[in-house]
Parts: structure tokens; sequence; C-alpha cells
């Protein structure tokens, strides 16, 4: 039934999807300074390995299930698109403007 193959091709892509996202996404995070999280009044740089960590080993291990995969990649997501930008602006000693 080729129906059942590409729902599994799709569900594969979003978890890859999730596990790449979430490597870079904690890579990023723990190349980091810790000073520079409380500075952009965000959560501590434990609990964003902890986050970023766990939401991408619960991707490896349930492949099939896609909520976890939607959750790690809305963990990773927010990561990239919120704290990253301000930890950037930071580094650089300028604002976005």
């Amino acid at each position: 039934m080729w129906h059942v193959a590409v729902y599994e091709a799709i569900n594969t892509l979003i978890t890859l999807f999730a596990l790449v996202l979430g490597v870079i996404a904690f890579i990023h995070c723990a190349t980091q300074r810790s000073d520079a999280f409380s500075a952009i009044n965000t959560i501590q740089k434990p609990a964003w390995l902890a986050v970023l960590g766990v939401a991408t080993v619960m991707a490896l291990l349930t492949q099939g299930w896609l909520l976890f995969n939607l959750i790690a990649i809305g963990a990773a997501a927010f990561y990239l698109l919120d704290v990253r930008p301000g930890l950037r602006d930071i580094a650089n000693g300028h604002g976005s403007w």
C-alpha cells in the first residue's frame, strides 16, 4: 500500500528534521557563555541544555510518534529564533538596530 510508505517517508523526514534542528540548537547552546543567558532574561544555560537535550533524545527514541517530534522542533525553533538572536546581540556588543 503506497500511502503507508508515503506516511512513513514523511514521518522519517520530520524525525530527521527534529534531530538535526535539536542537535544544532544544543551545540549552539553548549558553546555560549553562562552569564549571557541571565543578561537576556531567559532561563539559565543548564535548563536550556536539559530542555534541548531531552527533546532531541525523545525525538530519537520515539521516531514514530509525531507529537514528540513536534515538541522537539518547537523547543529547538524557540531557542534558535528567540534566544539565539539575544545571545548574538550580547556577544557582538550591539543591538539588532
